[in-house]
């Protein structure tokens, strides 16, 4: 019997095989077919990828899939980048995507990204370089396919919204090798219609219908992203669907997400528009007849008034408010000119009390009173410090040898000076002299 302990419940060995599995495998590529491919309303995506031989479930987040550019269908070969895992409730193993791409498109996309981080570095999408759509266009450019959809839908939306509007279609090619140059050369007569006989466009839109990777893939060349930017002419980029994302929308001055959403954002319903100007017009004729009616109440006041009876009194009381503000001006002139004076007055003051004569002689003034006070100064040092000799003198004289010898006090030297205070430094026969207050005693010793 196995021991209790051994024995698995199936969530924990379901959670073992996911951890080996995701410790073992990590992130892969994966290539295979899509089928069973389900949109949840909450944005996940789930699908089975499968070739001849085997299948693998995938799901596909939201958050992960709003940052995809591919287009995830049945039938299509994809190749497909995540971790592989279990789903506990179910015990099956599955894959969390990360990236998609269609097979081969790998190169493509990597081109993409590479150029758009390169004309980003350059300023070529910022904002304040993009040039302002003509809110009521006069002629409109179309850069387009004169066989697409998109040229058709266009015209509709064009013809029956604005059919005062003059459109110029400029066919170019709009797929394959070599259409991007058709459309750079398109932008560069459109930009200098006038030299080539031309109407002159207030707007062109380029554009096409929707389409994979490769066949949007002349809207992602340099060449036509950077004639997109020096064309003079405002540029609309209208390309594929809303989902489809190319180099040209990036560099144009405004992104339609579809060439019949361009149309309609160049040309507003003429129903609208008429509704818009009778309302402008009913709102003119309601000012116009109000200032009308003011002023006739104003003419009507006038006429009633003194100044048609009696203009003189009218002419009497102008003097009068005249001849008030006269006098009002000329005490203000006084108040002024006062005030200037008493102004100047006191900067004449501070200046004649900052004349550098005025400073000089205070100066000297300062010098001659320091010069005084240091004299004095000096002279009561001198009487202190001759007061001190003369009593330090005093002192010395009471207590030095002389006052001492002259108490009957005497001392006796070697003839070299030396003071002897001791007998046993002198030896018989030595010259002695001994000091008295008044003179010297020679004797020798024995």
């Amino acid at each position: 019997m196995p021991d209790p302990a051994d024995i698995l419940s199936v969530t924990q060995l379901t959670r073992e095989i996911r951890e080996v599995l995701e410790g073992r495998i990590g992130s892969v590529w994966v290539e295979g077919e899509i089928s069973n491919h389900r949109l949840q309303t909450s944005g996940h995506q789930y699908f089975t990828l499968k070739d001849a031989g085997s299948q693998l479930s995938c799901v596909f987040f939201r958050g992960a899939a709003a940052r995809s550019y591919a287009r995830i269908q049945d039938g299509a070969l994809m190749q497909v980048h995540g971790e592989i895992s279990v789903y506990e409730p179910r015990g099956q193993y599955q894959m969390i995507v990360r990236q998609v791409q269609a097979k081969g498109k790998g190169s493509l996309q990597e081109q993409f990204e590479a150029l758009k981080r390169k004309l980003h570095g350059e300023g070529l999408f910022d904002d304040d370089i993009k040039q302002p759509i003509p809110r009521f266009p006069r002629v409109v450019a179309l850069v387009t396919s004169p066989t697409g959809a998109a040229i058709q839908d266009m015209l509709n939306i064009l013809t029956r919204r604005a059919p005062w509007l003059r459109v110029l279609v400029f066919p170019v090619r709009v797929q394959g090798q070599g259409a991007e140059r058709e459309m750079v050369r398109a932008l560069e007569v459109l930009g200098d219609a006038a030299s080539f006989d031309l109407p002159v466009p207030d707007t062109i839109v380029i554009g096409r219908g929707g389409g994979s990777l490769e066949d949007l893939w002349c809207f992602n060349e340099e060449v036509l992203a950077r004639a997109i930017a020096a064309c003079p002419v405002p540029i609309i980029s209208a390309v594929g669907h809303e989902i489809d994302f190319t180099i040209a929308d990036f560099v144009a001055d405004l992104r339609a997400p579809t060439p019949s959403a361009a149309a309609e954002l160049l040309a507003p319903d003429a129903a609208e528009l008429q509704r818009h100007f009778e309302s402008i017009a009913r709102a003119l004729d309601s000012r116009v007849s109000t200032r009308l009616d003011h002023h006739q109440h104003i003419l009507e006041l006038t006429a009633k008034g003194p100044l048609r009876h009696a203009p003189e009194r009218r002419l009497q009381q102008a003097d009068q408010g005249a001849d008030e503000a006269e006098s009002r001006l000329r005490e203000a002139l006084r108040e002024r000119l006062q005030s200037l004076t008493d102004d100047l007055t006191q900067k004449q003051h501070v200046l004649s009390a900052h004349h550098p004569r005025v400073l000089l002689a205070e100066a000297v003034h300062r010098v001659e009173s320091h010069t005084q006070r240091l004299r004095q100064g000096v002279a009561h040092r001198l009487e202190r410090i001759t007061d001190r000799l003369q009593s330090r003198a005093e002192l010395l004289k009471h207590i030095g040898p002389s006052a001492v010898l002259s108490r009957g006090f005497s001392y006796t030297t070697d003839p070299a000076g030396k003071v002897l205070t001791d007998p046993a430094d002198v030896k018989a026969g030595d010259e002695l002299i001994t000091r008295l207050a008044k003179g010297t005693v020679h004797s020798v010793a024995s």
